[in-house]
């Protein structure tokens, strides 16, 4: 009895392979008691410039326009830098914020308002300068495509909470696919099921789910109805699990239909609510999006996702530049996130909705090397710190943690490697991120593969 309670106990925090296949989105406990339940990750396409938002570094201003010392260049590779490029302090005006007093730039002034929410990471760090490898490293645990990705282990682990909902929606606004592609919100080896849904904020909220024309729905659920007895039959012939997924996702989009339009509907919303997002219906935005993110969790989407981008500030063009080229991409992003932690707070949903804000990596001290002779600022790609923020979901409110160096070359205190905030998302959710796991060729593998740490300091 105790050895098969053991073995009922560990693995993956699921119930019998059987049990999963025959509802695979079927709500499961986590291995303890969970401080959050649901997650919304803001993904900010191209990695903003952190020492222009939240990173402030007084003596780099000073020195700006100085050669960058040997030291920092020596054996190093760059995107877009060669040579000796001159350091570049942050052109915006700085002030402290919220009772904490943390350093923001004028350029999010939306998130002053809300500092005392958030969980602010000034020593991130990755292994990856080149966008899509951080961005699948962020993601799925490694820089190559073909793991799971972070939506799908939370899903593959606790299930779905609306059994008419995916439990791993994604959202995308700027028109643009993220760095990593699909494999950014795909399955991997996990059964597709546990992939994220692409929604969209236009038209049918998922492609296709409208019936087709001269189709009537009971028309349509006969034929499914068939399509399950063929997909059975061969599923017990074969015994391979995508057919009994396969069935899972036939069923989950013939009652999507009904829910998910009403779900996408922001019609219900009061005009005062859509002002505060900076939202209008109709269009394709991420304050859209934003507030879409809260409609889903709140009808019990686990995992969403939301991409935005255009926040690869090279400077080489106007768009792209440290000055007005930042302040306006921020004005499309600073002020819908922070209504949605001010929306999630009073509606007594961000104590256990963790949100998560950052892209893949950082932004160099020092000009792009292509700029060099421009008057629009610009910074290349930087691996080795950046800043991420939390709020919500158990982590703590108006709190930093970590430091970059005087000139924002490297972590000067406490580094957070992007598997530690990896395991420390789980751990939020009741997740031993070394137990999550699942077998594929002859090994266990795991979100955070072989590394990770959770970071309790950031944790209420």
């Amino acid at each position: 009895m105790a050895f098969a309670s053991l073995l009922a106990g560990d693995g993956d925090a699921a119930e019998s392979s059987a049990a999963r296949a025959s509802d695979p989105l079927a709500s499961r406990p986590p291995h303890f008691a969970p401080k959050a339940k649901r997650v919304i990750y803001l993904h900010m396409t191209g990695s903003p410039p952190n020492l222009d938002l939240f990173d402030y570094k007084p003596e780099l201003v000073q020195r700006s326009d100085q050669d960058c010392p040997d030291q920092f260049l020596a054996g190093r590779e760059f995107a877009f830098t060669s040579g000796t490029p001159k350091l570049m302090g942050s052109p915006r005006t700085w002030q402290r914020v919220g009772k904490s007093g943390m350093w923001m730039s004028d350029a999010i002034p939306h998130f002053h308002d809300v500092a005392d929410e958030m969980c602010v990471v000034h020593s991130m760090h990755t292994d990856q300068f080149n966008h899509a490898p951080a961005e699948l490293l962020v993601y799925t645990g490694s820089p190559r495509s073909g793991r799971p990705s972070m939506g799908s282990w939370i899903t593959y682990g606790l299930g779905s909470e609306n059994e008419n909902l995916p439990g791993f929606v994604v959202l995308i606004s700027s028109g643009v696919q993220p760095n990593g592609g699909k494999n950014s919100f795909g399955s991997g080896f996990l059964p597709s099921v546990y992939q994220g849904v692409q929604c969209r904020s236009k038209g049918d909220p998922v492609l296709y789910s409208s019936d087709p024309p001269g189709m009537s729905r009971a028309t349509r659920r006969a034929t499914l109805d068939a399509l399950a007895d063929l997909n059975q039959m061969q599923a017990e012939q074969m015994g391979h699990p995508e057919t009994l997924t396969r069935i899972s996702q036939y069923e989950l989009a013939f009652r999507m239909q009904t829910s998910v339009p009403e779900v996408m509907d922001i019609s219900a919303e009061s005009q005062k609510t859509l002002d505060e997002y900076g939202a209008t219906p109709g269009a394709s935005s991420l304050a859209i999006n934003c507030l879409l993110a809260r409609r889903l969790v709140e009808s019990g989407v686990r995992f969403v996702q939301l991409f935005d981008w255009g926040w690869d500030f090279h400077g080489t063009q106007a768009g792209t530049g440290l000055t007005d080229g930042l302040t306006n991409k921020c004005a499309t992003m600073d002020k819908p996130i922070a209504a949605l932690i001010r929306d999630l707070k009073q509606r007594g949903l961000l104590e256990d909705t963790l949100i998560v804000w950052g892209g893949e990596f950082g932004r160099t001290p020092f000009r792009e090397g292509r700029t060099a002779k421009s008057k629009i600022l610009g910074r290349d790609h930087y691996p080795d710190v950046f800043t991420m923020w939390m709020a919500g979901g158990g982590v703590k409110g108006g709190f930093e943690y970590g430091q970059s160096d005087e000139l924002g070359f490297g972590v000067a205190e406490n580094p957070v490697h992007v598997h530690d905030l990896q395991a420390t998302i789980l751990h939020q959710l009741g997740f031993d991120h070394e137990r999550l796991t699942h077998r594929f060729q002859g090994r266990d593998y795991r979100l955070t593969d072989v590394h990770g740490h959770v970071v309790k300091e950031l944790l209420a």
